[in-house]
């Protein structure tokens, strides 16, 4: 079972790379889509991980959050505003995406958070104390107060 899990991982971290590849300059023009930036720190006391994902202009009611084991998937929708005129310059990126979320160590979905603020989405992750399930939980997101 560790040999599988050491298989998925190098899987997971592979398509990372392939994904982050098309961030070079050179590529960014052919490319199409929207791939929000990606923060994961762990925290000591509690264990935690803390996962902040960039996502500017993105409606948190059409985010949707999904936790298992240890795998995090973040996706959603940034819809391009109507607008009146022709562009003179494109440069933001708009349309469906999906970021699947390789973790280092497994995590209690069942116990997650999550909070988006200012463009910022936080997704609070305890470290699982015990062996995971491999049951998928949907995280809600909690709105910040202005």
């Amino acid at each position: 079972m560790r040999e599988r899990d050491d298989i998925d991982r190098l899987h997971d971290e592979i398509r990372e790379l392939v994904d982050d590849l098309w961030q070079v300059p050179r590529f960014v023009t052919a490319r199409r889509g929207f791939r929000p930036s990606v923060d994961c720190i762990r925290s000591e006391d509690p264990p935690e991980l803390h996962i902040v994902v960039e996502l500017p202009g993105v409606d948190p009611d059409r985010i949707q959050v999904i936790a298992a084991d240890r795998v995090l998937v973040v996706a959603g929708e940034r819809s391009r505003p109507p607008v009146e005129g022709r562009y003179q310059q494109m440069e933001l990126e708009y349309g469906r995406f999906q970021r699947r979320i390789s973790l280092a160590e497994p995590v209690d979905p069942s116990n997650a958070s999550a909070r988006y603020e200012q463009g910022l989405l936080t997704i609070v992750l305890p470290v699982a104390a015990k062996a995971p399930t491999r049951e998928r939980v949907s995280i809600s997101i909690g709105f910040a107060h202005e």
